[in-house]
């Protein structure tokens, strides 16, 4: 026997078991009700289409379109409810931290270990000698605002492409490596630093995206670091 006709002769034995299931499961398609809606059944009239079957078409494309909107939906949530924890984490963290390095250290551990951010830095303004000790770039003020004047003075997380010295003063010896970056400056009475985070992808953090995480982890540093600092 040949191969194509080895074919066919398995399909039929296939064809058979099908028919000899259904037979003997009548209620088949009322537990199972999707593959009914995947079956398609040509009209006998040829290339006409009846009114029924174009319903029972657009119905289809309708369900099946519902069902990809929920699963988008669902897949949102599921995203969202694991962002709500890793969060948590974050701010527990932080909140419990009683030093400045601890602060520091929570802070880079979830951005590393939960968010698997690729780039970080927490830059604060000042005088070493002045400030408590931690893994934070320290970096007087105005040397920040001739690198980084125009991100401090914006007063809102910003998201996008900068230009090579905002990335040499943001990320130092990994500048050259970032393609875009998300910051927001800290703000207590004065601007105290500045939290940046960056992406190989020029296109990863853009401008139309919305900053609202950022700006989130941001306002609590501005509520911590401020008493620590001192």
């Amino acid at each position: 026997m040949s191969p194509k006709n080895s074919d066919k002769a398995s399909l039929r034995v296939e064809e058979a078991r099908v028919i000899e299931h259904l037979r003997a499961h009548p209620d088949f398609f009322e537990r199972h009700p999707e593959v009914l809606e995947q079956l398609q059944l040509p009209h006998h009239s040829g290339t006409a289409v009846s009114l029924i079957e174009r319903q029972v078409g657009v119905l289809r494309e309708r369900n099946l379109e519902m069902r990809q909107r929920l699963n988008a939906l669902l897949t949102t949530a599921r995203d969202n409810d694991k962002l709500f924890e890793k969060t948590k984490r974050l701010v527990l963290a932080l909140l419990e931290a009683k030093q400045l390095s601890e602060v520091v250290d929570a802070l880079y551990h979830s951005l590393a270990a939960d968010y698997d951010v690729p780039f970080f830095n927490l830059v604060l303004l000042g005088e070493a000698t002045t400030l408590p000790a931690s893994n934070a770039r320290v970096v007087g003020l105005d040397q920040a605002h001739q690198s980084i004047g125009a991100l401090l003075r914006s007063n809102r997380a910003l998201c996008g492409v900068l230009r090579s010295e905002e990335l040499q003063f943001l990320f130092g010896d990994t500048a050259q490596q970032v393609g875009s970056v998300a910051a927001a400056p800290l703000y207590h009475g004065r601007v105290f630093g500045i939290l940046a985070i960056g992406h190989p992808d020029p296109n990863h953090y853009r401008s139309s995206m919305g900053t609202l995480f950022l700006s989130y982890i941001a306002e609590v540093l501005n509520r911590i670091c401020p008493r620590l600092l001192a």
